[in-house]
């Protein structure tokens, strides 16, 4: 009986709560992630706040599930096998466009008939914030280290463990949701050094609203975790200042760029398809320095979506946590604001760099760099008649910001998908 009545809450939450887009809609008591407390209370009625937003955006975390487990002991190279007619309507999408325009495109739809397409797949380009993804993986690689074969206590861990911002969250122009549970206030701004947020608020700060800061801080608990091993959980801000503060800087640099890519290794993606070498921001380099540089390549990234999905990426239950939390986007862009797409749960996380150099007169501004212009979007797509597949696309357009090329490719991959 308390299983039917948990269903029907579940049921009740996911159809009346229609006006804002959250992860999960029931997810406050389950992360402890404030943010998600007032959205509860906009659902209730007792804070008044109208948004438009896709009907995509309302899954209760149960709800998400992982799409290739039955093909999880299936090796990487049984998913990028070439289907011809689908790789051929996917080449003619490009006709016209850039040749830096680099995807990987897999229909899982009939998970029996996968269709693999692919275009300048190994080539590369800094990641930007889709490199928040390989920061995500060490966080859950480290906790499952901590407390192997208890997932419970991971979880726990991420809810309860709250740390300071320090300098490590300084210096990034993306603001943060803080929500005050007393006083029913939200303000948006960016990091201070004194923020103090849970592991499960500043890795939903990285990735929601994609803020360089929180990624950093998540780095370096992960750090951390790989130093202190099982004392970390009751690690104490002056322990860890006096270990940063004492250890030399390339030793902090040589492991801070281990955690985050050597996860990668194990799921077989290269250093020249996917790594990190240097932290979100400046903040950071007081203790740690950059090393082996940044690259990213559609290949590399799909690998490590074909695996979530598998439920291969730590174990299963983390693998359905990271994609719970690509779910949480404050709100969609580029890609994932194809209009197309409003009915689908999309799961996502975009990246972009740029460089302008004025001094030859050229055109150059904010995403419209003429040195490098880099825009990434890595999105898995669900629609409700079960049309499922998985895109990495990546670019590198000098003087022209692509979110609208972005957002028109992704409109004309799903209709092709879907015919």
């Amino acid at each position: 009986m308390k299983k039917i009545m948990l269903l029907i809450a579940v049921v009740f939450v996911c159809t009346a709560f229609t006006t804002i887009i959250v992860y999960p809609i029931d997810g406050y008591e389950y992360t402890g992630i404030k943010r998600l407390k007032r959205l509860e209370l906009i659902k209730s009625g007792e804070i008044v706040e109208k948004q438009s937003l896709p009907e995509g955006a309302f899954k209760s975390y149960r709800d998400i599930k992982l799409n290739l487990k039955e093909k999880a002991a299936d090796s990487l190279h049984c998913f990028f096998t070439e289907s011809p007619e689908f790789q051929k309507e996917i080449s003619d999408l490009f006709r016209g466009l850039d040749k830096s325009y680099s995807l990987t495109v897999l229909d899982i739809s009939d998970v029996n008939h996968i269709k693999y397409a692919h275009r300048n797949e190994t080539s590369g380009y800094q990641p930007g914030s889709v490199g928040k993804l390989a920061v995500l993986l060490g966080l859950f690689d480290q906790l499952a280290k901590i407390y192997p074969g208890d997932f419970d206590k991971r979880i726990q861990l991420l809810k309860t463990k709250v740390v300071k911002s320090g300098v490590w969250g300084l210096t990034d122009e993306h603001t943060i949701p803080i929500y005050n549970i007393e006083t029913k206030k939200l303000v948006k701004r960016q990091v201070i050094a004194s923020d103090e947020f849970s592991l499960f608020e500043w890795a939903d700060h990285m990735l929601s609203v994609s803020n360089n800061g929180a990624a950093s801080i998540v780095w370096r608990e992960v750090l951390l975790m790989q130093a202190f091993g099982d004392k970390y959980p009751e690690l104490t801000e002056a322990e860890a200042l006096t270990y940063f503060k004492s250890t030399e800087k390339k030793v902090l640099t040589d492991i801070g760029n281990d955690v985050v890519n050597l996860p990668l290794r194990a799921l077989g993606i290269t250093a020249d398809e996917w790594r990190l070498g240097s932290f979100f921001t400046k903040g950071a380099n007081t203790y740690v320095g950059d090393k082996g540089g940044s690259i990213g390549t559609p290949l590399g990234v799909m690998k490590f979506l074909i695996q979530l999905e598998q439920g291969n990426v730590v174990d299963e239950n983390s693998s359905l946590e990271m994609k719970r939390l690509m779910y949480m986007t404050d709100r969609r862009i580029r890609y994932a604001q194809a209009p197309a797409l409003k009915e689908a749960a999309v799961y996502f996380k975009s990246g972009s760099l740029y460089k302008c150099d004025r001094s030859n007169g050229q055109e150059c501004g904010k995403y419209m760099g003429n040195v490098q212009n880099f825009m990434n979007s890595v999105a898995i797509i669900e629609h409700p008649d079960n049309t499922t597949y998985m895109v990495v696309l990546m670019t590198n357009v000098l003087r022209k910001n692509s979110a609208t090329d972005h957002m028109n490719l992704a409109t004309n991959i799903d209709k092709l998908i879907r015919k």
